[in-house]
């Protein structure tokens, strides 16, 4: 019998099907650039097998992208056609895309969560519920899917250092941080390239304030990134949080142009409008600018990528980043039509979250920050359904308590206080809130 990396059986007679299958789940896991192309040959040396297809079309799934929805279908159609040959395992994960295809990731995480109870080493599975899980905003989930499997988890099977990262992420957005941590390190010592786990722990150092180790922390580990996906951008924009807080701005933007936001590199001109990529962006010259920065023109090529993607609203947590976008470089024709795009999605968080955020923008962009208040202040208590973590959702409570400070709102200060004031160090001491706490 074959079996993959983790000795699950895989519907092959060839050992190279193996081996190519398991080369593009590792480099999933492990955040490699060339996933999707390990993906394609995957599929190109056994077209029969329905794992590889699975595989190919579930990475497109993350890239939340809806223009490449309709190929990704046809790729589920042909695992479709080849379920029943296969095993159980295997046909529930064709179950899986279909219905993140279909009903969404809510769908899906539920069927993962079925694989993994019978099969814990179920890696793919594991990997696609805890993105699923962020990406929503089911911190919780994302915690209980990691507890459930981790007992079965040694260092013999292959993925334990990936493990052990998304248990460092799952802790630290649980609050967990010490455990967090540990976790966090743990993969590391296996590791050093293990980049989900020194994600972890350099949001465990944004939570504690921790800044200056934060930037030698992810200065070290980024000689360990060689053939890295985008997320090494992420990992820099945590560098450049650290760095904003010291106040030096200079080398803020620097960072922004040569790691995070540098256009001529190979993996930006690959996907340009990558909605990770966009978010670190956004959020950094928001925070540059709330703090006087002049950020010269570099939104406007950020405006032109959300001009395209008015309509798209698989990433939920990208649509105010695209709105910021649109909003800063003036396009308010194009914050019309997005927000009008957004009212046909079926999508209730977009309905009842996004679109007040959306609006709350536009008004901000305005200048009427009071009714930005009136439009935020209902969904507050909701904002975390549009997915991203602390550090990122912080973004969303400074749009807040500028416009409260904007509209000498003392009423509304306070609650973004209060909202803030658990989360992270000490408000007095973190640069973006220090005006609002010492007010507040």
């Amino acid at each position: 019998m074959i079996t993959d990396s983790q000795a699950l059986a895989l519907s092959t007679a060839s050992s190279a099907t193996a081996a190519a299958y398991n080369n593009a789940v590792a480099a999933f896991v492990g955040f490699r650039a060339n996933m999707g192309q390990l993906a394609s040959a995957a599929v190109k040396a056994d077209p029969g097998n329905v794992m590889a297809h699975v595989l190919k079309a579930s990475l497109g799934m993350t890239a939340f992208k809806a223009a490449i929805v309709p190929g990704l279908r046809m790729v589920h159609a042909e695992a479709k056609r080849l379920a029943p040959k296969a095993t159980k395992r295997e046909q529930a994960h064709v179950a899986a895309l279909g219905a993140w295809l279909g009903e969404g990731e809510h769908a899906a995480t539920r069927i993962w969560g079925a694989i993994l109870d019978e099969h814990p080493h179920d890696i793919l599975a594991f990997r696609l519920a805890h993105f699923a899980h962020f990406w929503s905003g089911r911190r919780q989930d994302m915690l209980a899917d990691v507890e459930k499997i981790a007992p079965f988890w040694n260092d013999d099977i292959p993925g334990y250092a990936a493990l052990l990262g998304c248990r460092c992420f799952a802790h630290e957005e649980a609050g967990l941080l010490v455990s967090a941590e540990r976790h966090g390190r743990a993969a590391i010592a296996r590791d050093p390239g293990e980049v989900w786990a020194a994600h972890g722990v350099a949001h465990v150092m944004e939570m504690q304030g921790r800044h200056g180790e934060g930037v030698t922390w992810i200065e070290r580990l980024s000689n360990s990134w060689d053939g890295v996906s985008n997320i090494q951008h992420h990992l820099w924009w945590h560098c450049a949080l650290f760095r904003l807080e010291n106040g030096d701005l200079d080398a803020v933007l620097r960072l922004y142009d040569q790691k995070i936001r540098n256009l001529a590199s190979p993996l930006t001109t690959a996907m340009p409008d990558l909605y990770i990529d966009v978010q670190n962006a956004v959020s950094l010259l928001f925070r540059l600018e709330h703090l006087g920065a002049d950020v010269g023109r570099r939104w406007e090529e950020l405006a032109d990528h959300a001009e395209a993607r008015v309509g798209d609203t698989l990433s939920t947590f990208s649509i105010p980043h695209w709105m910021l976008a649109l909003s800063a470089a003036g396009r308010v024709p194009a914050e019309e039509a997005m927000v009008a795009a957004l009212a046909s999605s079926d999508n209730p968080v977009v309905q009842d979250v996004a679109i007040p955020i959306a609006q709350a923008i536009r008004a901000r962009g305005a200048g009427r920050p009071g009714e930005t208040l009136d439009l935020m202040r209902p969904v507050l208590g909701r904002m975390a359904e549009l997915g991203g973590s602390h550090a990122q959702q912080d973004l969303l409570e400074l749009l807040f308590v500028e416009a409260a400070l904007a509209a000498a709102s003392a009423d509304d200060l306070k609650l973004a206080l209060r909202r803030a004031g658990g989360r992270g160090a000490p408000l007095s001491t973190r640069v973006l809130w220090r005006e609002a706490a010492a007010l507040g």
